[in-house]
């Protein structure tokens, strides 16, 4: 079978999908590929807090069914590594797009949320340390204007003993039908304002 490829993604690759919102991101990889038996594809949320949350969900999972992905739900990215469907498995790519703590504190700007963040982003990268192959990638796509450089994910990186390899811009408009998601509270549906970001891919 012919390998397909949409940006840094291939249909040869084994990928592993870290904190998806509505699931539209894996949508968009499954569409480019034309299956998505080469993916697993995970969430936080409970399959009943997904409808909840993300009513946009439900045709994206039926999509993710008919193309063969590994759906997974209630998948914490501090324990992954340890997930029992998971534990046994490597991957080429290892992707955690915008990855977010919640809105326990308004300000983005406030130093306890950024710590916050990077909480997250730490426990996120320890796992994938253990969980991606050799010669793989961790890639996490990320806001780099202020405040959110504030969050210094190559510095958490390389405390986890990953290596920033590349820095890529990031554009919506490459990924056809994946919309970026709140995630959390009244609005957790909603879409938010990339602005200046890029792809962070990180190898050991």
């Amino acid at each position: 079978m012919e390998e397909k490829w949409i940006k840094h993604y291939s249909s040869g690759h084994e990928i592993l999908l870290v904190g998806e919102g509505d699931f539209s991101f894996a949508a968009c990889l499954a569409t480019a590929f034309g299956s998505a038996s080469n993916m697993v594809a995970t969430s936080l949320d409970s399959p009943e807090m997904l409808r909840i949350k993300h009513p946009s969900a439900a045709r994206n999972l039926q999509l993710l069914e008919e193309k063969g992905c590994t759906v997974i739900h209630n998948v914490d990215a501090h324990y992954m590594c340890l997930h029992h469907l998971l534990s046994h498995r490597k991957f080429d790519r290892i992707v955690f797009n915008f990855p977010h703590a919640g809105f326990s504190i308004s300000s983005e700007h406030n130093d306890c949320q950024i710590s916050c963040h990077r909480d997250v982003v730490r426990g996120f990268l320890k796992n994938a340390y253990e969980m991606v192959k050799e010669e793989g990638e961790v890639h996490i796509t990320h806001k780099t204007s202020y405040p959110f450089s504030k969050w210094k994910i190559a510095q958490v990186a390389e405390e986890e003993g990953l290596n920033l390899s590349e820095e890529e811009e990031f554009y919506m408009w490459e990924y056809p039908g994946y919309e970026n998601k709140r995630g959390d509270g009244s609005r957790s549906n909603d879409t938010f304002p990339v602005g200046r970001c890029s792809t962070f891919k990180f190898t050991k």
